[in-house]
């Protein structure tokens, strides 16, 4: 396996909120994805999931409030914690986590919702 760079990987994807499989190492999944806007309020009932922000800037709202993540940092959501990453300009980051088995809403992009098409 060669290295990966993870921002130009999230960056050359197609479509706002897709994510990539980038690899697989101890039960865990790394994504690359990338996102402008929001997506739906969802909960990871059977895991936490870690976002890595390697541009930009990533806002994950809580019910409790606000998380700023900002690039080269890092937040785990706990499990079963209802969350929405939202982002007010394109960030790009790293997810980690188990194979994704969470509510219907599973963070699908807010646009999505309503037959709507993705920001270009």
């Amino acid at each position: 396996m060669t290295a990966i760079a993870l921002d130009a990987t999230a960056e050359a994807l197609g479509e706002y909120w897709s994510q990539h499989v980038i690899g697989e190492a101890n039960g865990s999944v790394y994504r690359v994805a990338k996102g402008i806007g929001s997506t739906e309020w969802h909960a990871h009932d059977d895991q936490d999931e870690v976002f890595v922000v390697t541009h930009g800037e990533l806002v994950v709202e809580l019910r409790s409030g606000d998380v700023h993540v900002r690039e080269g940092e890092l937040y785990i959501v706990p499990r079963g914690v209802e969350h929405r990453p939202r982002t007010d300009g394109e960030a790009r980051f790293l997810i980690v986590g188990t194979q994704i088995t969470s509510n219907a809403a599973g963070g699908k992009p807010a646009w999505s919702r309503d037959g709507g098409t993705p920001p270009s």
